[in-house]
């Protein structure tokens, strides 16, 4: 048996900030729930990241919703990706029952039944609010990255957006891009104008770049792409003084994870550029929660990769804490792991080798403990309750403590149909980003153009024409994967997404 006094006092003090914090649970000894000793994360280190791991059943989902509330009651927003489609209980009040009264009496702590602000949104056409981005906003650098582009495929995707920024021709979605590249490859004054004025394109390069605009068209992101563009200022409202919790419902996103590698990155790389520093603050001013996290790495090319371990290292002066939740730690590449300061580990569960090798990968990373067989106890770790190590207030490990984490004081269910049609009824946001804005941008003006053009040419010769070879964009839009997303292309519009580094930014 560990010594109970020696561990309550050394636990009190090291999870015990001066200033504003948060509570996740109360410790753990020798497998009864130790009340004296609670469970504190101060809000100054939220934004050094973190990770919710766990074995599918451990309560990882709950955990998500436990730390939103917490985070709402401090008056501090948070953006909760859920592709599970699980989370959105947290609009409405909790119900008491047997377990959770059984749970908050063990942690001598008072269960208050309540709802927490909230705004539903999608990328995929369901109810909420809509975010887009425009394509001159993603910049070419960053467009090329979500496209698995070679140099000379970036080189040329940089050369078309200063095209068409020189002749004043707006890209805001797809269409626009496709519209261009087109008129640049199929069109004699296009081409020619092109070449004399930015050096000759290889056409079998331009038919590589369209391919990969129709292979992401067809994971869904022409909902994505057009205007109006979401504000991030937007993820920060507050009410009554609770933190609004966003939630991207991206239920059907694991059958398209470019488009959800797409939404991500360009969510970090508008929030470090339109976000000012934040400097050490007193704590964070907005939490992202990005479940099922390793569908961001596992597609991600090696350079797309590197800029999202750099993102998620320079969003941290912003005030921005970021948090993923997947079922190993090693779903996490190890650059961006060594960045992540607080660890919320589940069960998991050890049946093979492998198993047994994430297991022992993990507790390598954990501090060591006189009080815990951590490598043992992982793996017999009882729903709602989790291994927890954090930072304290000087940026110092605490240490591993087994962790009876309280419960929601929210729903811990579903909203129905009807809920959510009320939420979003009623939503100022909702009614804000809801219809399309549909200018005239490089589509339109192309189409124009070529069509007064065709209709000003006199015929020279009153003969039988000639069948024309079917041009480049044709053939490439007539192949299989052509047909397919033609079938079910729609022009939405939006604005969101400031390019990488400079390259496009937002107009007011």
């Amino acid at each position: 048996m560990a010594d109970k006094a020696k561990f309550v006092q050394e636990l009190s003090s090291r999870y015990a900030p001066k200033g504003e914090f948060i509570t996740l649970g109360k410790a753990m000894l020798d497998g009864e729930v130790v009340s004296e000793v609670d469970i504190t994360i101060p809000l100054k280190t939220i934004n050094r990241h973190g990770l919710i791991a766990g074995a599918t059943g451990t309560g990882k989902t709950k955990t998500v919703q436990v730390f939103a509330e917490q985070l709402s009651h401090a008056g501090i927003p948070s953006l909760v990706l859920d592709i599970k489609g699980d989370f959105s209980g947290i609009a409405e009040p909790g119900t008491e029952n047997a377990i959770i009264n059984e749970r908050y009496a063990k942690t001598k702590l008072p269960y208050q039944p309540q709802a927490f602000p909230v705004e539903l949104m999608s990328i995929s056409g369901e109810k909420g609010i809509k975010l887009r981005a425009t394509v001159t906003e993603f910049g070419p650098l960053l467009l090329s990255k979500i496209l698995n582009l070679n140099d000379t495929q970036q080189s040329i995707i940089s050369i078309v957006f200063k095209y068409c920024d020189d002749k004043g021709l707006p890209l805001v979605d797809l269409d626009d891009l496709k519209k261009v590249l087109q008129y640049v490859t199929d069109n004699a004054q296009g081409k020619a104008d092109l070449s004399n004025n930015y050096g000759s394109i290889s056409t079998a390069s331009l038919g590589a770049i369209l391919r990969s605009i129709v292979a992401l068209e067809q994971q869904g992101a022409t909902s994505f792409f057009g205007e109006p563009s979401f504000d991030v200022e937007d993820l920060l409202q507050k009410r009554d003084g609770k933190g609004v919790v966003n939630i991207l419902r991206v239920a059907n996103i694991q059958s398209k994870p470019q488009l959800f590698s797409t939404f991500m990155l360009s969510l970090f790389a508008e929030i470090y550029m339109m976000f000012p520093e934040e400097g050490d603050s007193g704590k964070p001013k907005l939490v992202l929660f990005i479940d099922e996290a390793h569908l961001i790495f596992n597609e991600a090319s090696k350079v797309l990769l590197s800029q999202i371990e750099t993102m998620v290292k320079l969003i941290r002066s912003k005030g921005v804490g970021i948090y993923f939740i997947t079922q190993i730690p090693g779903d996490v590449p190890e650059n961006v792991l060594s960045q992540l300061g607080l660890k919320i580990q589940h069960a998991l569960r050890g049946f093979t080798a492998k198993d047994k090798k994430e297991i022992s990968k993990a507790v390598e990373n954990y501090p060591t403990t006189e009080y815990y067989n951590a490598k043992d106890l992982i793996q017999n770790l009882g729903i709602g309750e989790a291994f927890i190590t954090a930072l304290d207030e000087k940026g110092i490990p605490t240490p591993l403590v087994q962790t009876f984490l309280i419960s929601p004081e929210s729903r811990m269910d579903i909203l129905s149909d009807a809920e959510v049609a009320d939420l979003t009824g009623k939503s100022a946001m909702v009614a804000k980003y809801e219809q399309t804005v549909n200018k005239d941008s490089a589509y339109e003006m192309l189409t124009s153009r070529m069509e007064q053009a065709v209709q000003q040419a006199e015929p020279t010769l009153k003969t039988r024409p000639v069948k024309q070879e079917p041009g480049m964009f044709e053939s490439v839009m007539k192949s299989p994967a052509g047909r397919t997303f033609a079938t079910t292309l729609a022009r939405e519009g939006a604005k969101f997404v400031l390019g990488m580094f400079g390259l496009g930014g937002r107009k007011k």
